[in-house]
């Protein structure tokens, strides 16, 4: 693994003199408006009061601030971002110092050469979570070996998008020689292709930790020299043509003015634009670009338009060879039973190929 690389870490905090400490005993009501004003708060005794007060603060807000319109729900984000992290607990020799805490091998991995330092509740509980993945694993039905996310790196939590893209790549019958994943993550499109027969896949991300992680993952084994991957933008320094591109990209455009957007989730005004330019450059001219989507912006009323029936409609660079769809059966809210029926989510397989 490159040492060059710089993984992406909570950072720690070093302890001050001014902090209120936070027990079984401690005033609820109190510590919260000392939050307001400014004050940290150290997590004592058991993991266990950090959870109490959390759901406080949450159920404090509700009864604050309006929840209904996005604005609001914004503001509403915003204003428990600011306060949750100032819940604080400590870690000391690679262990969280209160009883009953989870057990996480992130801060050995991650933080061997700090001994005494805080972070914040809601970065423990994200490295916790994260910790059982990684050391568990997730059972993908596509592939046949779990993949172990990475700390910091997305990971599909449904499967619809990767049951369209395994249907489709068994009646693949172009070459195999090469493939490019843009924003490769933690593998799984890649792994897909090298399980159908792909000689080799050209992976990239702008996020350090997918990269690391893979490498970790990798090592040594015959996959590693299936996979290259590269620390990169988009298509990062692969110059060289491919018989075939697949890129997996947020579903959601980003909200005017929120800032720190979680780029696995969210998409800027720019993404498309320069993507597609970039793969016209690639691709070759008997290749096939794919491109993983869904509707969700639009039943979310986040958008009116797809970039990618935008590129198309251009009739520049790419054509649409097919579109593959699937729905996504709905959770049933039996409380709602009687009314409206929402639009549906689609997820969707795109396949482009130059004009």
């Amino acid at each position: 693994m490159s040492s060059a690389l710089q993984i992406n870490k909570p950072t720690p905090i070093h302890p001050g003199d001014d902090l209120i400490k936070f027990d079984s005993n401690t005033d609820v009501r109190e510590t919260l408006y000392a939050m307001r004003e400014g004050q940290s708060v150290l997590i004592t005794e058991f993991y266990s009061n950090g959870m109490l007060l959390l759901k406080e603060l949450q159920k404090h807000l509700k009864i604050r601030l309006p929840n209904k319109t996005i604005k609001e729900q914004h503001a509403f984000r915003v204003e428990y971002h600011t306060l949750s992290n100032q819940i604080l607990l400590q870690i000391k020799n690679q262990k969280v110092v209160v009883d009953k805490a989870p057990k996480i091998g992130w801060f050995a991995k991650m933080f061997a050469n700090k001994n005494n330092f805080l972070l914040t509740f809601p970065e423990v509980q994200r490295l916790n979570s994260a910790w059982q993945k990684y050391n568990k694993g997730i059972k993908v039905p596509v592939l046949r070996n779990k993949v172990h996310p990475y700390y910091g790196v997305y990971f599909p939590t449904r499967f619809d998008q990767l049951t369209l893209f395994d249907n489709w790549l068994k009646r693949y019958e172009g070459p195999k020689k090469s493939a490019i994943d843009v924003g490769i993550g933690s593998g799984v499109l890649s792994f897909q292709m090298v399980q159908h027969g792909f000689q080799k896949v050209f992976g990239t991300d702008t996020n350090p930790n997918a990269i690391f992680g893979l490498k970790e993952f990798m090592g040594e084994t015959k996959l590693s020299r299936k996979i290259e991957l590269d620390h990169g933008s988009l298509f990062g320094k692969w110059e060289k043509e491919t018989e075939l591109i697949v890129f997996n990209p947020p579903w959601l455009p980003a909200i005017s003015g929120e800032e720190n957007i979680d780029e696995a989730v969210y998409y800027n005004k720019n993404l498309f634009p320069k993507f597609f330019a970039e793969a016209n450059n690639r691709l070759s001219e008997d290749g096939e670009l794919v491109v993983l989507f869904s509707n969700a912006a639009q039943i979310k009323n986040l958008t009116k338009e797809n970039p990618i029936e935008k590129e198309l409609a251009k009739g520049i660079r790419f054509k649409l060879e097919k579109c593959l769809k699937k729905t996504i059966k709905p959770v049933v809210d039996k409380t709602k039973r009687n009314k409206k029926a929402a639009p549906l989510e689609e997820v969707q397989l795109w396949v482009l190929t130059k004009v």
